[in-house]
């Protein structure tokens, strides 16, 4: 008999298959933009099978691993990476909510900043009153407290700027 020895790969751990069922799922997602071909344990079978004899401790392995990710699924019934069930059904709020709200995004490079020092306990109310007022209604996009003063959008930093130096030196 001879001295060879005959090394059978094992079967990966559910660890394993799922870092692997993972780095599928990345790469598809990174060349196609979204999964469209992994919906089931079954469809990343040919992967494993590619590296591991085909056995029903295989199978029954990659079910566990992509159970244990507990993975959702798209409308389609394609499996999303990197996402919770929580995240999905968030995202879905959000979506629904946006639509509901009309919502519409609007690039801020068309509108200039200033920043407002101010400091002291009257600031949020500062904040209040910027933001309630009729004065600077159509001059203000939006106002962001922020820890050192107040942070303003507007579509003319020029005319602003003259409008609230003249209300800082009265």
């Amino acid at each position: 008999m001879s001295e060879e020895t005959i090394t059978l790969r094992k079967n990966p751990s559910r660890k394993e298959c799922e870092k692997v069922i993972k780095k599928i799922l990345m790469t598809e997602v990174l060349e196609r933009g979204t999964n469209e071909h992994f919906k089931t344990a079954a469809d990343f079978m040919s992967y494993f099978q590619s590296l591991y004899p085909a056995s029903d401790s295989l199978t029954k392995q990659v079910q566990r691993a992509v159970k244990a990710l507990g993975m959702p699924k798209d409308e389609r019934g394609y499996f999303i990476i990197n996402k919770t069930e929580d995240q999905l059904n968030q995202d879905k709020e959000i979506a629904f909510l946006l639509k509901k709200t009309r919502a519409e995004l609007v690039p801020l490079p068309e509108y200039e900043t200033l920043f407002l020092k101010a400091d002291g306990k009257y600031k949020d109310y500062l904040f209040q009153l910027l933001s309630e007022s009729a004065t600077f209604e159509d001059k203000v996009i939006t106002i962001i407290n922020s820890s050192k003063g107040l942070l303003l959008y507007t579509s003319n930093a020029h005319q602003l700027e003259i409008l609230i130096n003249s209300l800082i030196n009265r």
